[in-house]
């Protein structure tokens, strides 16, 4: 492929500038000059990241997965660039790393439709690109755009289904989705309808967008509470701990729950009395696995174009459920941070390296 090649010629153009440099520095016998030649820095590709979401501790995990990956790999280091669902930002942030000449950018995209000029640019600069978390559609399989992401439609079908088994087929469910028109967002939503489709007896009693932001949520299910609604279930797109905690604060009795695999959560399932819920897994390490991905693509090796991950779901009502949450608790960490912190086999770094959150 074009990365290759491009890849083979740049790695022997910087072994003949090695050589003239060992040379000139033998000649002129300037010390300085041989600590340059030996550092580890000059011969490392740089990764730049493109995140669309501030503040959300998922997408903080997800850049440290990134950080952690290049770092345990030698060979690399990143440069960071975020922006709070500013799309025009995102677009001239992705366009600045390819002036600075980054040999790889990840891309966490905040439309499914907006980057692709500037994603295009790139590839036509031999820049690899890896877009993780949500598919860009138009550019799957595209020669030089990598695409990694969870099969957000698999969640929101299995998370709406743990639901709808729950409630025997009948009642009266909330959705508390993430950010409207987001990729992964939008194909969650299908993924609801899959099953609700087959379900006429399920009635969505609301339907709210949080912006995947904890206190727009806390706002919201306080609304629906107060609002007098029966509800028989409620489904998050990751606002989960902030719900049970509703529901305990406002002294109700507690209806099943769908939620992310975030930390507080998976503690929640583990230890609140009455709750029954779910937390289907939603990898941030998904960064780390576009990571890893990249730094094959520039060790001259072929990866998939496309790589899908598979949720799964973790429910206190089984025994094999209540094991995975145990297994994946983090007491050290916070509560939004996600227990699901590796990805095998792709990811390399060790638990120490993601929690240390540098590279």
């Amino acid at each position: 492929m074009v990365h290759g090649a491009f890849i083979r010629r740049r790695s022997r153009t910087l072994v003949r500038l090695a050589v003239v440099f060992s040379i000139a520095a033998t000649v002129f016998a300037v010390p300085h000059f041989n600590a340059m030649a030996s550092s580890p820095r000059t011969s490392s590709w740089t990764i730049g990241v493109s995140n669309s979401l501030i503040g959300n501790g998922w997408r903080d995990e997800m850049v440290c997965s990134i950080r952690a990956e290049a770092k345990n790999s030698g060979k690399a280091h990143t440069l960071v660039q975020q922006t709070n669902g500013d799309t025009n930002q995102q677009i001239a942030q992705i366009r600045s790393m390819i002036s600075q000449h980054v040999n790889a950018i990840i891309i966490d995209p905040n439309s499914s439709t907006a980057l692709n000029s500037a994603i295009l640019q790139a590839v036509s600069q031999h820049i690899v690109v890896v877009v993780v978390d949500q598919f860009i559609p138009a550019l799957l399989n595209h020669p030089g755009v990598y695409q990694v992401a969870n099969d957000q439609r698999a969640y929101g079908r299995l998370g709406t289904q743990w639901l709808v088994n729950q409630i025997h087929g009948k009642g009266n469910i909330a959705f508390l989705q993430g950010i409207s028109g987001a990729p992964a967002n939008t194909a969650r939503e299908q993924g609801q309808q899959d099953v609700l489709k087959n379900h006429p007896k399920i009635t969505k009693i609301a339907n709210v967008y949080t912006g995947w932001v904890w206190t727009t949520g806390a706002q919201q299910i306080t609304s629906l509470l107060n609002s007098g609604k029966k509800i028989d279930g409620v489904w998050t797109s990751g606002i989960d701990y902030i719900v049970a905690n509703a529901y305990k604060t406002a002294h109700r009795k507690l209806v099943p729950v769908v939620g992310a695999d975030n930390n507080g959560f998976v503690h929640q399932l583990l230890t609140m009395k009455g709750l029954v819920g779910a937390a289907v897994t939603n990898p941030p390490p998904v960064g780390g696995v576009g990571a890893s991905i990249a730094l094959k693509v520039l060790s001259g090796q072929h990866p998939p174009l496309v790589t899908t991950l598979t949720p799964k779901v973790w429910s206190n009502t089984t025994a094999q459920g209540r094991a995975a949450l145990r297994a994946h608790y983090l007491p050290t960490r916070s509560l939004q941070y996600a227990a699901d912190w590796a990805v095998a086999p792709y990811t390399n770094y060790t638990k120490q390296q993601l929690f240390a959150c540098s590279g």
